[in-house]
């Protein structure tokens, strides 16, 4: 009988070798009655132990380790509740005095955390100052021992003999950093990565041997005294703290003074109510509101919807533009509340996905606000919750593929031109294959060591490296929340992080918001801004027409560049068959081109009976409910659970975990405990067997990509907005969309490509005329009967510049612009004046590109005040075309001239060759040869058998399609071609074209050294 009361994870981050649940599992295996994870400051991995131990059913004791330098190592075990706190305190003190990633401790600080054991792993000759401190805390200390045959008897002894003049009892422990012997090639790595050496030269860095691991009972009894081992269980004993008592409390700040949570969230409700229904407030939304309330009431979330709420408000206050997702389009509540914008009038809620009873978790509302904007509101958190109430969850970042490659290489001093070649030969997104079996059959690696190192690999992929900041979820608490969990700095300036990530928090059953990021937002608000500007009057979004026929008849073009979600090649090829009139198609647009639909085998029914090519038929009325406004065909998760609930009696909880395990299902296998419940379920109901089963396959093709109709329905609101704005004002959309970079699928230069395309004027980059943003001129040229506004270029998209320099030097531009070089100069530094000539930018002071940057070099300012030099004026010729085309892609990332492939079409090469506009003169089947620039590589990641690549050439888009094989035997051309030429054959269905590649060849050659970036596999 034995507990372990000093194991390390890889939650000591580049120290322990073993995960979490590999410690617990391998500890349940050696009959240990407990285990404490106890990592180095830290308690990153506890909630993992803890799930582990759940499972197992092996005590889990919460500590953690302490490095004093002279004074030893400390390891402190929980008690208690108080305890963990102090715990939790101790770690966040220690942690905040240091940047991120490290931490500063002092012995007296372990005073702190009294009421946890205390563990002493003393040094060989120990400080009189922890010596002091262990009399003094005689009642809770206790020795550490471990043995790792290095001197197994003497440091024993020793120890021994330490503990017994300052009379307290020895523990034996393990001291473990590794669940199993066959960790220590992987440790003595971690080793090497953590000490920047390599293992050959680490010398005694590395431990002898693989002692430090659970080791059997008999081997324990070998090597320690029997009241040793029996202390290990006492001390368990005394740890009587779970994670589960851990109780969240959210802020109650917001509450007025004298009035109750439940009657003031019902009060603000009730207001948000009659302005979102100003007639009348529709019964079924009125019973839908009880219950959503009744609900709340009961599960305690009131202060948490007050939160979101007062978040919200601050950003609308602020005009700062938001929107809730996710689940919370499930909520009326939450549409009353101002916190989605979803009418739940026009989608079917299933609000159990939100909250449920029998699920008993918090509810999880994401609120997506601009993405230039969204630094306001984290501040504005921070402030009034301050930094000891408020932090950001963590993100654990973890070794992938290639950087666990690169790192064992580093390690086993393997040359870095091998790991080159390796990088470059293996295809990561070929799922066929493991990572161990893609780098033994590499050739880059000496065959003497490559199984060896292609282990390594294999083991380091998944450890976690460090933690990272969430991208925007909050834990907020109502009391210091490093006492419910450690926290600790972020790397960014302003920004806490706790120690523990989402998951985490949701295992734990802890509520959290995610204040996220969303570049749509912040274009949208950009657009309307400077259509106020133009017109001199404020556009909102209520301004905005609904159900526009002239915005779907644009969509049922696959007109769809620059829109919100659908703007991706699928989504395009999708629009002209699906042909959306109204917001609800928008609704079924955004969620059908995702792997889950895909998968389960639902769009070509959909689309069949969408066009009235097949007759929909339902096998009740109840699943005629559910299914009716898709055809029949299950597209969103809410509609499976739905199904579950109707066909299948299952409760409401009941089918929230039916949904969880389609998340997981291939990962755990948990979707088959529901399959005879959902079957039995449906026949029992009268349903056919083939029906029943059909839709548990459906289910499984969902896996862990259904997309939910809550998010679908979200995306649509703001699908439809950008649509109608690009549709109604091109030029304000497209220099919003320019402004509010980077974001999107499609680069500034592809952008303004589709501008143009759409008869927008494009004016170039210029000192005298543009702004630091790209902004909207109002022109009317000559002989048009009307105004149009063009869009003038910023200096922004000019390489290489200071912004803050720039927006100072344009706050003195002259009204009429600069009239020579003297202010610039005295502004600039040589850099910027070269960036400014070289994308001439200096046009309409200086001349072309190759006057400006002659006068740039030959000005000085005159030596004597009044005198008159007269120098002879030097008269460069222009660039050529093809020179001026080269230099405006390398400075600017575009260029207004001729397209590139316009320049090349006469060249031999391209002989017979089509561009994107004559391939809607070919038929279907046809043999093609096309050329474009290489704009897009894109592989769904839910498949490796087709990669499409969007080619441009001077008349639109190209869209290729190469499978699996053809990528294989093609790879290089496929990777790394910037002008791709395809021979392959035209499919067409109605507008959707695209060419199924045979053969890629690259001819990037021809482009010389022009720089022409694609978006990769976004």
């Amino acid at each position: 009988m034995f507990a372990e009361l000093n194991a390390r994870s890889n939650f000591s981050f580049l120290f322990g070798a073993s995960h979490p649940h590999e410690l617990v599992n391998r500890a349940k295996q050696l009959d240990y009655q407990a285990i404490a994870i106890t990592d180095e400051c830290s308690l990153s991995g506890v909630v993992r132990a803890y799930q582990a131990c759940q499972e197992s059913q092996l005590k889990l004791i919460v500590g953690s380790e302490f490095k004093l330098n002279q004074h030893g190592s400390f390891v402190l075990l929980v008690t208690s509740q108080l305890a963990y706190q102090q715990l939790c305190a101790l770690i966040t003190l220690a942690r905040r005095r240091s940047g991120k990633g490290s931490y500063s401790i002092e012995l007296e600080d372990l005073r702190i955390a009294n009421q946890c054991l205390c563990l002493w792993a003393a040094p060989a000759q120990p400080s009189l100052q922890s010596l002091a401190f262990i009399k003094q805390n005689q009642s809770r200390c206790f020795m550490l021992l471990g043995e790792t045959l290095n001197q197994p008897q003497q440091g024993l002894s020793n120890q021994r003999r330490l503990a017994q003049e300052l009379g307290i009892e020895c523990l034996a422990s393990t001291q473990a950093r590794m669940h199993h012997a066959s960790r220590k090639p992987l440790a003595d790595v971690l080793d090497a990565i953590r000490n920047h050496t390599t293992v050959q030269a680490a010398g005694q860095i590395l431990q002898s041997n693989a002692e430090q691991r659970l080791l059997p009972l008999s081997t324990l009894e070998q090597r320690f005294h029997p009241q040793e081992i029996e202390l290990s269980l006492k001390l368990s004993q005394r740890c009587q703290f779970c994670l589960s008592e851990l109780k969240y409390q959210y802020p109650d700040d917001l509450v007025p003074e004298g009035e109750d949570a439940s009657d003031y969230l019902r009060k603000l409700v009730s207001e948000g109510a009659a302005k979102r229904y100003p007639n009348a407030i529709p019964s079924a939304v009125q019973a839908q509101l009880k219950h959503e309330l009744e609900l709340i009431d009961e599960m305690q979330y009131c202060h948490y919807f007050l939160t979101i709420f007062d978040i919200v408000r601050f950003a609308k206050q602020r005009e700062i533009l938001c929107q809730g997702r996710g689940s919370a389009a499930n909520s009326v509540v939450c549409y009353c509340l101002g916190i989605t914008e979803v009418d739940p009038t026009k989608v079917n809620l299933l609000f159990e996905r939100f909250i449920s009873r029998e699920r008993n978790e918090p509810p999880d509302i994401d609120v997506d606000f601009e993405h230039q904007r969204r630094e306001e509101v984290i501040q504005y958190i921070y402030q009034k919750y301050g930094r000891e109430r408020a932090a950001l969850a963590a993100t654990i970042i973890s070794y992938r593929s290639r950087s666990a490659l690169r790192q064992v290489a580093k390690a086993l001093a393997i040359e870095e031109h091998r790991v080159v070649q390796l990088l470059s030969e293996i295809d990561w997104r070929d799922k066929s294959t493991s990572c161990y079996q893609k780098i033994v059959a590499s050739q880059a690696v000496a065959i003497s060591i490559r199984e060896r190192y292609a282990s390594l690999v294999e083991q380091l992929i998944g450890f976690p490296r460090h933690l990272s900041q969430h991208v925007g979820g909050f834990v907020i608490a109502k009391t210091s929340l490093s006492h419910l969990v450690p926290v600790e700095n972020a790397a960014m300036v302003d920004r806490t992080i706790i120690q523990w990530d989402k998951d985490d928090l949701e295992a734990l059953h802890l509520m959290k918001v995610d204040i996220l990021a969303l570049g749509m937002l912040s274009a949208i608000r950009r657009c309307l801004a400077l259509m106020s500007e133009r017109d001199h009057k404020t556009y909102q979004l209520s301004d905005i027409p609904r159900e526009d026929s002239k915005t779907y008849d644009m969509l049922c073009e696959g007109d769809s560049v620059g829109v919100f979600q659908i703007e991706s090649r699928a989504q395009i090829n999708m629009l002209p068959r699906l042909r959306p009139r109204n917001y609800y198609d928008l609704v079924i647009e955004v969620a059908i081109v995702r792997p889950g639909p895909i998968q389960g085998d639902m769009v070509h029914p959909f689309l069949r009976r969408r066009q009235k090519l097949e007759a929909v038929d339902y096998p009740s009325d109840s699943v005629k409910s559910v299914l009716e406004r898709t055809l029949g065909v299950p597209i969103f998760q809410e509609q499976v659970i739905k199904i579950a609930m109707v066909a299948a009696n299952f409760s409401g909880g009941e089918a929230d975990e039916l949904r969880r395990a389609m998340a997981s299902w291939k990962r755990n296998g948990k979707l088959d405990y529901f399959k005879h419940k959902l079957l039995d379920g449906m026949l029992n109901n009268g349903y056919e067997l083939e029906f029943a089963e059909r839709l548990f396959s459906q289910i499984q093709g969902f896996g862990e990509y259904g997309f939910p109709e809550s998010h679908a329905a979200s995306f649509a609101l703001l699908v439809y907005i950008s649509s109608w704005l690009k549709c109604h004002e091109p030029a304000a959309f497209c220099c919003a969309l320019l402004n509010s970079q980077p974001m999107g699928f499609y680069s500034p230069s592809q952008l303004l490509q589709d501008a143009k395309r759409h008869g927008v004027e494009i004016l170039p980059v210029d000192i005298n005329y543009s702004h630091w943003d790209s902004s909207l001129v109002h022109r009317q040229p000559r002989g048009a009967q009307q105004a149009s506004s063009a869009i003038r270029l910023g200096i922004r998209l000019v390489k290489g510049l200071h912004r803050e320099k720039f927006i100072a030097l344009l706050e003195q531009r002259p009204e009429r612009g600069f009239v020579d070089l003297e202010l610039l100069k005295r502004h600039l530094d040589a850099t910027s004046l070269e960036s400014l000539a070289s994308a001439d930018a200096l046009l309409s002071l200086a001349g072309n590109r190759h006057q400006a940057r002659w006068q740039m070099a030959g000005y000085e300012p005159p030596l004597v005040i009044g005198a008159d030099i007269i120098e002879q004026a030097v008269e460069l010729s222009a660039p050529k075309e093809v020179e001026s085309v080269l230099q405006d892609y390398r400075t600017t990332g575009l260029s207004l001239r001729r397209h590139p492939m316009a320049i090349l079409r006469a060249h031999p090469k391209l002989k017979n060759y089509r561009n994107s506009q004559q391939l809607f003169q070919g038929k279907h089947g046809q043999l093609v040869k096309v050329a474009g620039l290489v704009v897009g590589r894109q592989r769904p990641g839910s498949s490796a058998d087709v990669t499409f690549v969007t080619l441009e050439d001077e008349t639109g888009n190209i869209n290729v399609v190469v499978w699996s094989a053809t990528a294989k035997a093609q790879r290089s051309t496929l990777i790394n071609a910037k002008l791709m030429m395809v021979h392959g054959v035209l499919e067409r269905e109605a507008k959707v074209i695209h060419i199924i590649a045979g053969k890629l060849i690259d001819n990037s050659n021809l482009l010389e050294k022009l720089n022409l970036p694609s978006r990769d596999f976004r």
